[in-house]
């Protein structure tokens, strides 16, 4: 049987084009739509192209500071390490690269995976941590789109989430140590304060059942051991465009917050796999501000996401996959997340 691997990634403009931007937002604003009512698709298109162009300029601003975004291209070197790896291991399997938001966009991989013949399609999301409108959406776009293809019906399997693989997590930890170590930074120290940062969340999709929050503060405690932190504080990265409540608290709330408590502040991004405009823009710079004009030295850890022990891990997720043993060997479980046939991750509870 002929596998396919997806991987699947958020992407992000690589350069600071006004039309490219516009577009890529439209379409996560679209993506989201069901945050909003809207009597027809046509008005949920127009609400997000309104929404797309109020926050253009200043995304705009952002990637023109950084020079564009890096994401695609680590995400791309990411693709051929895990290629090579597989290789090595003896497996015969094509790897495919989608965007939900860039190209080469989810829908254009399905065309190429019915083009290539492949009888087994595996989705993995790029995102360690399970979301609605990541990992989950992500998996919904590609099988949706494989299912809009005429005579093409492929098995298909799809991981959610993985945070809680011990590789990644001793990858996390060991970059954090790392980090500590280079510039001399004591997190146990009274002047010094630790901080996770995580991408914030619409509190909607955890009403309706997702638990990204908890996998952020599980995730954030079994860090913190790791790394022999005591007291640490957590704060979310929230992009409000609509009136709609997300995470709490706001990482810049929790910034402010330290004011007179500590002299710096060592900032771990937890929920990123890639550098990019949310950790380049919104931390290495706006709360680099933020922390500063409340008297904070900020140090922010950088994403691992050139770990070559990452190629190895992504690998061992696939594994069951592609040597068609039982996912349930590598722990794997029905994901609650999405309770789709075939969708598997590690943080399902055992089942009575």
């Amino acid at each position: 049987m002929k596998t396919g691997v997806a991987l699947l990634n958020f992407g992000e403009p690589s350069r600071p084009d006004r039309d490219v931007v516009i577009e890529y937002l439209t379409r996560i604003f679209y993506n989201n739509a069901s945050l909003e009512q809207a009597d027809t698709e046509e008005e949920a298109w127009e609400r997000s192209r309104e929404l797309a162009g109020r926050r253009a300029p200043s995304l705009l601003e952002e990637y023109e500071e950084i020079g564009g975004s890096p994401l695609n291209e680590q995400a791309a070197a990411q693709r051929e390490a895990l290629s090579a790896e597989l290789s090595e291991r003896g497996h015969d399997v094509e790897l495919f690269h989608g965007m939900q938001f860039m190209e080469p966009l989810i829908p254009d991989v399905a065309e190429q995976l019915a083009e290539a013949g492949i009888e087994a399609v595996v989705g993995m999301p790029i995102y360690p941590l399970c979301g609605h409108s990541t990992n989950v959406a992500a998996l919904n776009d590609l099988e949706d789109a494989i299912a809009d293809i005429d005579g093409y019906d492929p098995e298909f399997a799809g991981i959610t989430g993985w945070h809680r693989a011990p590789t990644y997590n001793r990858i996390r930890a060991e970059t954090i140590t790392a980090f500590l170590e280079e510039n001399d930074l004591d997190p146990s120290a009274p002047d010094t304060a630790f901080v996770f940062s995580a991408h914030g969340t619409p509190v909607h999709y955890l009403e309706a059942g997702n638990r990204y929050d908890t996998y952020v503060e599980e995730h954030a405690e079994t860090l913190a051991r790791m790394v022999d932190v005591d007291d640490y504080e957590l704060g979310f990265q929230n992009h409000s465009n609509r009136d709609i409540p997300w995470t709490e608290p706001e990482i810049e709330d929790v910034i402010e917050g330290l004011e007179g408590e500590a002299e710096r502040v060592v900032l771990e991004p937890m929920s990123f796999i890639h550098e990019q405009s949310e950790t380049l823009v919104e931390l290495d710079i706006d709360l680099r501000e933020d922390a500063e004009a409340v008297g904070l030295d900020l140090h922010r850890v950088p994403v691992p996401h050139d770990d070559p022990r990452l190629a190895e891990l992504f690998a061992d997720l696939l594994e069951p996959f592609l040597s068609g043993f039982e996912p349930s060997y590598y722990q794997y479980r029905q994901c609650q997340c999405r309770d789709a046939p075939g969708t598997y991750c590690l943080n399902a509870p055992r089942p009575e």
